[in-house]
């Protein structure tokens, strides 16, 4: 593949990873606001009737069983702090996407630098929680920030500073 349609790829990737951030960072704000309306009992019987037909069927089911004992250990502080990381991380996320989307030079920095620190902090909060969610999250964001710091190296040697300016086809500087 030469270095354009490489970058192409790249460029395509990228755009479809921002997306998903975003969709995700939607998903997240709904998820806060719904556990800030709920209540802890709602929550952990939504989680029983939903669990119940598979512990018939499988006791032993592992995922079931791990959202039982979540549900179980889920306290008033426990929601609170959720909802309002969920909050907070969708918040920041769609606007640092808003910002990549329209190639605004800013939101490139302070998207490695926001999913940088989510990134120890989800590293951190595994070392207590042992979460298979925090280790998916985790490795999204490591790619999501491969593929900024990608574009961004780009941007910066094209000399494209805004959104009105194209992905450049080429490695040659733009004529001023």
């Amino acid at each position: 593949m030469d270095h354009q349609r490489r970058e192409h790829a790249l460029h395509e990737v990228f755009l479809v990873s921002v997306w998903i951030k975003g969709l995700v960072g939607l998903l997240q704000m709904l998820g806060g606001l719904l556990l800030l309306v709920v209540s802890q009992q709602w929550l952990t019987s939504l989680v029983l009737s939903v669990t119940a037909p598979e512990l018939v069927e499988d006791p032993g089911d592992r995922i079931a069983l791990f959202l039982r004992q979540s549900a179980a250990q889920w306290g008033g502080g426990t929601q609170l702090f959720a909802a309002v990381y969920l909050l907070l991380h969708g918040l920041i996320k769609v606007a640092l996407v808003a910002g990549l989307l329209r190639r605004q030079l800013w939101a490139y920095p302070a998207s490695l630098a926001v999913l940088g620190g989510f990134i120890v902090y989800q590293v951190y909060r595994y070392s207590h929680t042992h979460s298979i969610w925090l280790v998916l999250l985790t490795v999204l964001d490591v790619v999501v920030v491969a593929l900024v710091a990608h574009e961004y190296r780009i941007r910066r040697r094209a000399g494209f500073p805004g959104a009105s300016h194209p992905l450049p086809t080429t490695d040659a500087k733009p004529e001023r």
